[in-house]
């Protein structure tokens, strides 16, 4: 059954809205390119791709035929699930067509960089499976992908110092920051898992 899927969820993924946003993201990692003084912004013109790729992925979960589905004898997780797999590939063979953009001496840590990434893209879908869980919209991916701009703007400007996520590299906080990104991304996938079950049915009134 879950391979006679594939096929039918593949068609229904926004791949253009995904595009067109992991294209937004390469043209910044692309910038790094352009001079030096564009390679000293190279972490931040990066967490700018990763968040641009990011608002595309709060899109995945868009499903006009939503409430035409939810009788189906396949559970909601297995589907969700299936548009997931179907942009792991994509959304890793962007991040390394990313990272290859960034000339290598002005490349950050790859590893905590990915780890960045990678909650930023777990986050967004996580937005959606909760929009999606929570509330009868059939496309979560507009009002997900505001809130995920703003949360992130929000966060740059008023995190508190002690808990810093968003730190430069030569900076003394890096590797703790990269601890907190590390809890970020476990609580996102966990909290994925939770809110990619059947949604929650409104009660009738009598």
């Amino acid at each position: 059954m879950t391979r006679q899927l594939v096929l039918p969820v593949h068609r229904t993924v926004p791949w253009g809205t995904v595009g067109s946003a992991g294209a937004a993201g390469l043209l910044l990692a692309a910038l790094t390119r352009t001079g030096e003084t564009a390679e000293g912004l190279s972490l931040y013109l990066l967490r700018a791709a990763i968040l641009a790729f990011a608002v595309g992925l709060a899109f995945l979960l868009d499903d006009p035929a939503r409430h035409t589905t939810g009788a189906v004898p396949t559970p909601r997780p297995v589907r969700v699930a299936l548009r997931v797999a179907l942009a792991v590939p994509a959304a890793a063979a962007w991040w390394t067509v990313a990272l290859l953009l960034v000339p290598p001496g002005a490349r950050p840590p790859v590893g905590d960089i990915t780890l960045e990434a990678g909650a930023a893209f777990v986050l967004a879908v996580t937005g959606a499976a909760a929009a999606v869980r929570f509330s009868e919209v059939t496309r979560p991916g507009l009002p997900v992908a505001v809130g995920l701009l703003a949360t992130a703007v929000l966060a740059m400007l008023f995190w508190p110092g002690r808990w810093a996520l968003f730190v430069p590299v030569e900076d003394e906080r890096w590797a703790a920051a990269h601890d907190r990104w590390g809890v970020v991304l476990a609580g996102a996938v966990v909290l994925c898992a939770v809110c990619a079950v059947e949604p929650v049915r409104r009660r009738i009134r009598l």
